[in-house]
């Protein structure tokens, strides 16, 4: 049987992790942008006209930029909060970045279906069910690492630990009503989803 990871050896692989995670992240966040294409106005259209055109395309890539990037901020304060990793742990986190990385592509789909005015509440539903995994996929990578303090550093306080398990178990309940409001109004779901990004700007969104 193999020995256990030294400490050192386990902090490493921690770095190792933040690295990839923010590899993946960068990436994902990157690919929102390609949907943002040069517009090529018609005979007598004008290129202004083309552009105002786009406008799902800039809200599309907006949203999902902001949510991209609050992710990232919250995953890197809860690291913070990490001393050590193990192999579950490492396959929890890819599964996280799994479906964080698919995030381009319903931010394409809403885009498109706003444009073309054809498919918004699947195109909503897809979107949202999106985002309901990846708040599923964080609540999942902090309840692993927080269970009897399984990789938690010594100072994190029960009270930190109970403040973020509550906030982040807020996200996948709200993602869940906010898609299911596709049924009654794709535009009111989508518009949720923007003011909802905006929540996690908040400093108390995390556990601190």
């Amino acid at each position: 049987m193999p020995d256990e990871p030294s400490a050192r050896e386990q902090t490493s692989d921690k770095s190792r992790l933040e690295t990839f995670s923010d590899g993946v992240m960068a990436i994902a966040i990157t690919l929102l942008v390609l949907d943002v294409r040069v517009p090529h106005p018609g005979s007598g259209q004008s290129l202004g006209h083309a552009l105002a055109h786009q406008w799902p395309s800039y809200a599309a890539y907006a949203t999902s930029f902001l949510v991209i990037g609050i992710i990232w901020v919250n995953h890197h304060q809860m690291f913070k909060l990490f001393a050590k990793t193990n192999y579950p742990f490492l396959m929890v986190n890819v599964l996280f970045l799994m479906v964080l990385s698919f995030i381009p592509f319903p931010t394409a789909l809403v885009a498109d279906a706003l444009q073309v005015r054809e498919g918004l509440r699947t195109a909503t539903l897809m979107y949202g069910g999106t985002m309901f995994g990846m708040a599923v996929m964080f609540n999942v990578v902090w309840l692993y690492a927080a269970k009897d303090r399984r990789l938690l550093v010594g100072s994190v306080s029960d009270e930190a630990i109970a403040r973020g398990t509550r906030s982040y178990r807020f996200g996948p309940i709200l993602y869940l009503v906010i898609t299911l409001l596709a049924f009654l109004s794709p535009y009111l779901s989508l518009s949720l989803f923007a003011a909802f990004a905006l929540y996690w700007l908040l400093p108390s969104s995390g556990p601190g």
